[in-house]
């Protein structure tokens, strides 16, 4: 997809033999990366002429991303992009973390290593994803971050749940990618440790792995609470990952209302000291000194290499038609 400079998302390419796939990932991209907003309604119509292909593969593609829940189908109305709330991403992280759990718990059971024949690969996406998350590219990062730990998941040698998880986390970018655009900046805000996961993984280690995977899903769980403004004693495994991660989360800083006692109000981060409100990406590397962690936040679909398919689908209102947008139109940055 078209982005803003040096760190732009290559543009995917069509392979006509997989149209449908094909849509499906680009607007997949679109709603993680948070540029295909939520309550964005649009036709079947609308997605064939957008992408110069006929109503069938883009029907498909609608149709499939209706059936994994990542749209909502309306009647007579065509496609919405649906809104996901905390709840929402309380379901999807509880999830992430008690699969991950559970493999951690069977390898040391079994005895077993992972499958390591992946690691040459799994080293090239944690390069990838590095640069992206150290330029603070949001469209970038995205991708570069699924297709990371899909190949984690890969690791794992059961092909359900990797592919489960991957669905997991496009939920989750599309759940966080809202409150990242929001944000000022995002270099140096980012979880940029995948070479250290790799490390531990390559040297066996898989108690040291499982513990970063727990701080990085730490370090997530509070990062996000704070931007979308929900308690953190929400995340019901906050406890489990304190427990692998050795830590136990520290506590939101708080100041009194009053001098007598009673239930102090949730303060963001420097308020109780007077100063000014930090900004998003400030609040970000508040947490992360505070757990010298970065953010691990969640990645999705697979990137389709270069065309146009690259194309950005513009955030008009909801009843605006898409049309043909100028690709190189960068709303919302």
């Amino acid at each position: 997809m078209p982005g803003d400079g040096a760190g732009d998302t290559p543009r995917p390419v069509i392979h006509r033999n997989s149209l449908r796939e094909q849509i499906a990932g680009a607007l997949r991209e679109e709603m993680m990366a948070g540029r295909l907003a939520a309550g964005r309604n649009f036709t079947v119509k609308e997605i064939a002429e957008l992408y110069g292909v006929s109503a069938t593969p883009a029907r498909e593609a609608l149709v499939d991303l209706g059936a994994q829940g990542l749209l909502r189908a309306e009647h007579h109305r065509g496609f919405t992009v649906p809104e996901l709330c905390w709840d929402d991403f309380l379901e999807i992280f509880e999830s992430r973390v008690l699969l991950t759990d559970s493999f951690h718990r069977q390898f040391l059971t079994r005895r077993a290593l992972p499958d390591l024949s992946r690691l040459p690969s799994l080293r090239r996406r944690a390069d990838a994803a590095v640069r992206a998350a150290r330029a603070g590219n949001l469209d970038v990062m995205v991708g570069c971050d699924r297709r990371f730990w899909q190949e984690v998941a890969g690791l794992l040698g059961n092909r359900r749940v990797a592919d489960y998880l991957d669905w997991l986390r496009v939920q989750s970018w599309m759940f966080a990618a809202p409150y990242l655009r929001a944000m000022t900046g995002l270099a140096g805000v980012c979880w940029d440790r995948h070479p250290e996961l790799v490390g531990a993984i390559e040297a066996h280690d898989l108690a040291g792995a499982y513990r970063i995977i727990c701080e990085y899903n730490l370090y997530t769980a509070r990062l996000l609470a704070e931007l979308a403004g929900q308690p953190l004693e929400s995340v019901t495994v906050l406890g489990l990952l304190a427990e692998a991660t050795g830590t136990q989360p520290a506590p939101v800083p708080v100041e009194p209302s009053a001098p007598e006692p009673g239930p102090e109000p949730v303060v963001e981060p420097g308020a109780a000291r007077g100063e000014r409100p930090l900004r998003g990406d400030e609040v970000g590397r508040e947490l992360g000194r505070e757990l010298g962690l970065g953010l691990g936040l969640v990645p999705q679909p697979r990137s389709v290499p270069h065309s146009r398919f690259g194309r950005r689908l513009p955030p008009a209102p909801p009843e605006a038609p898409l049309g043909r947008s100028d690709p190189h139109t960068a709303p919302g940055r």
